[in-house]
């Protein structure tokens, strides 16, 4: 994976180490789906396929938040889960499902899957 803007994700998340550990399993996960580019923005670190499937950022730039990190999962559907902290439809093709991440462990089984349906989507 290779990372673009001439930032890297240490940059982005300089200062806000959990926030680093999660954005690493989140980036070990994407990587067992298949290949994906990386581009580090001001705003967020968006994972790439054909167009962007999944973006981690953190909460606290825009508002009051100790949620270290956010994994925000671009998909062609509504995902019905109370693990989601929102889920909103940007485009009639794009259900993005924001999860808050507080632990490395939430990205497990069910959130592989997602993000397998997105990358697959992302062509």
């Amino acid at each position: 994976m290779g990372s673009g803007a001439g930032s890297t994700p240490e940059d982005y998340f300089d200062g806000h180490p959990e926030g680093l550990a999660l954005y690493r399993a989140v980036e070990e996960a994407v990587a067992a789906v298949g290949t994906a580019s990386v581009r580090v923005t001001k705003s967020q670190i968006a994972f790439r396929h054909t167009k962007g499937f999944a973006f981690v950022w953190r909460p606290d730039q825009y508002l009051k938040s100790s949620v270290p990190a956010v994994l925000s999962i671009a998909l062609p559907r509504e995902v019905d889960s109370d693990r989601f902290k929102s889920v909103v439809h940007p485009s009639a093709a794009v259900w993005m499902h924001h999860l808050e991440l507080r632990r490395t462990a939430q990205i497990d089984h069910e959130v592989r899957g997602w993000l397998a349906e997105a990358y697959s989507n992302a062509n």
